[in-house]
């Protein structure tokens, strides 16, 4: 933004022409809470031993690794622009396969969710 004068020496505000920064898609603090309490849970079982994540203005992604020089053996996706139609959070597989949509964090994580249950079962 500019500052110039205008009509009668009276400051106005003149935007510069382009673009407008859009602000990141993140995840707001119960979501990571849930993602991280799954994420230690599955260090705890050994399935995982690395994270990332990635925030654009389109989506925000939490990936897992079993190894950090491997392709991330999951991956939640929230894309808000999607709220209304499949639901905004996805959960892609190792191959980048959809595991499953929803407009519920829980009920996505779910299949993490059971997987961890049968890690402690064996």
């Amino acid at each position: 933004m500019s500052a110039g004068l205008g009509p009668g020496g009276t400051g106005q505000i003149v935007a510069f022409p382009g673009k407008t920064a859009a602000s990141p898609v993140g995840f707001d603090r119960e979501e990571l809470t849930r993602i991280l309490d799954l994420y230690g849970r599955m260090v705890a079982g050994g399935q995982w031993r690395d994270y990332a994540m990635d925030f654009d203005r389109h989506a925000a992604t939490f990936s897992a690794f079993r190894r950090a020089a491997e392709r991330p053996n999951a991956r939640i996706e929230k894309r808000p622009t999607l709220r209304n139609k499949q639901g905004m959070y996805t959960l892609f597989g190792e191959h980048d396969q959809v595991l499953k949509r929803g407009s519920e964090l829980s009920n996505v994580l779910a299949p993490m969710e059971r997987r961890l249950v049968k890690v402690v079962e064996d």
